[in-house]
């Protein structure tokens, strides 16, 4: 039996999950987090199996410190010792064209991980810190690093290209790189299973942040998400894609600076700049109630989703299936329902019962409908474990 650990690093924070391998057989035995990582008010929480959840509140200046209180309760009832483990696997959010699948961690290998925070500046140095913390806790211990953009390293240079000048490709590497594309593998794969059979397949991950993707018999051939995860469809905070000249024009008639629009983009728009609220579940509850902004941002969102799933459909010149996933992909029974609805022209028949269930892999489509829609819960977790085993 072997005894891996996920880690998924943020600049103030820990998410981890430790799973015993036997076989086939991927067993969580303990998860929990460390939040606000050097910033005041720190804590670090485990659930060990199907115990109650354990917070404990403790300075934490680093991710040294993090990583060592994680080790501390590991030891408390969900290992003997910490030579018990066979691998740390990482989830690290830029690989870049460096890394078209996961990869045992080298120091070359950091070096080259730490070099693209310059294409990922909130997320890759986190993850280095993350890696270098167990280099220093168990030196001898083997680490995996599993990327974010590798699953959409496939896509041919149509869907990856931009059409700036050629240099900025060649000498600055600025494309499409795509994210959450270890969610985006996971259930595209999860569908092909339960349908017997690859296909062509819409994955859409709609959390806070959101993404969709195209995925033609296992392979990606476009992804909305781009250069930076601003792009795409409308999310909580963030804007996706809108006419590149708009904020050139509020820097030059508004006195902005570049952060300042940066911070408008990113955190400001979205859900947020359209209805006053971030969070999906309030935006549902103010358009139920009819609040004309929430209906707008609501209108917005789906139109959004429409936009990219018909584009999809008419690059890979069909469509098997579209998977929901993630926060709102998983939970929002009304978005799934207002998308199915516009697709009705593709034969798309909603089973309302199914529709309502949650936690579960299901299909929300009644048998005689010519697209299966499926609602699947990610595991980016249970990737990145198996990715680990496969290469240590």
């Amino acid at each position: 039996m072997q005894k891996i650990l996920v880690l998924n690093s943020g600049s103030s924070s820990l998410k981890y999950q430790l799973f015993e391998v036997e076989g086939h057989s991927y067993n969580v035995v303990a998860k929990g987090l460390a939040e606000r990582i050097g910033i005041g008010g720190s804590f670090v929480s485990i659930k060990i199996g199907d115990g109650e959840k354990i917070t404990k509140n403790i300075d934490l200046p680093s991710h040294n410190e993090a990583i060592k209180e994680v080790f501390g309760l590991l030891l408390n009832g969900a290992l003997k010792n910490m030579e018990e483990l066979s691998a740390v696997g990482h989830r690290v959010v830029h690989g870049g064209e460096y890394f078209a699948k996961s990869t045992v961690i080298t120091a070359d290998v950091l070096a080259k991980i730490d070099e693209l925070s310059v294409l990922a500046p909130l997320h890759n140095p986190a993850g280095v810190l993350g890696i270098k913390a167990i280099t220093n806790l168990l030196p001898n211990v083997s680490q995996v690093a599993v990327f974010d953009t590798a699953f959409h390293q496939t896509m041919p240079k149509e869907s990856f290209l931009y059409p700036l000048p050629l240099e900025q490709y060649n000498e600055n590497k600025i494309r499409r790189y795509g994210f959450h594309g270890t969610s985006h593998l996971y259930v595209s794969k999860r569908a092909a299973e339960i349908m017997g059979r690859n296909g062509k397949i819409v994955t859409c991950h709609l959390g806070n942040g959101a993404s969709l993707s195209a995925v033609d018999n296992g392979i990606c051939v476009d992804t909305s998400m781009g250069f930076t995860p601003l792009a795409g469809v409308a999310m909580g905070t963030r804007c996706g894609d809108i006419d590149p000249y708009i904020p050139l024009h509020i820097m030059k008639y508004q006195n902005k600076s570049v952060d300042e629009v940066n911070n408008i983009m990113n955190k400001q728009s979205g859900m947020l700049g359209l209805s006053g609220f971030s969070d999906m579940r309030d935006v549902e509850e103010k358009y139920l109630a009819g609040d004309e902004r929430a209906v707008a941002a609501l209108d917005v969102y789906i139109h959004c989703l429409l936009r990219f799933i018909g584009s999809y459909i008419a690059v890979m010149g069909g469509v098997d299936a579209i998977v929901f996933t993630a926060g709102v992909g998983e939970n929002s029974s009304l978005i799934r329902e207002k998308v199915c609805e516009r697709l009705a022209y593709l034969g798309i028949s909603v089973n309302e019962e199914a529709n309502n269930q949650r936690g579960k892999d299901i299909a929300i489509t009644t048998p005689n409908s010519k697209v299966t829609v499926f609602v699947i819960p990610t595991n980016e977790e249970l990737v990145i474990a198996q990715d680990t085993v496969n290469l240590i």
